[in-house]
């Protein structure tokens, strides 16, 4: 199981509590994972990524094992602690300002 954490935002969105456990098929990658986190909060659609291109939203970042994973490509391998569940994936909000 991946466990994924998502910003307050989202979590009150899909009115999640905490972080969400995903089951993933080999290999686990960013599409993958975002993939399954769709299917299951489906109101979730459109907000880590562009409906039409898939391509990550400019004020959304991807982590895991304190990588910033936000420019790899969505369908490279995540780390191995991340798809054996020791790790979480992050999704996490951006700040902007000056």
């Amino acid at each position: 199981m991946i466990q994924v954490v998502v910003p307050a935002p989202l979590r009150r969105l899909a009115q999640l509590s905490g972080p969400v456990l995903l089951d993933v098929s080999e290999p686990v990658t960013q599409r993958r994972v975002l993939d399954a986190l769709e299917q299951r909060y489906p109101m979730l659609r459109g907000t880590t990524r562009d409906h039409l291109s898939q391509r990550r939203r400019a004020y959304v970042r991807f982590f895991a094992c304190g990588e910033d994973l936000s420019d790899a490509s969505p369908d490279d391998p995540l780390p191995a602690a991340v798809a054996a569940g020791h790790e979480p994936f992050l999704v996490v909000g951006a700040l902007a300002g000056g």
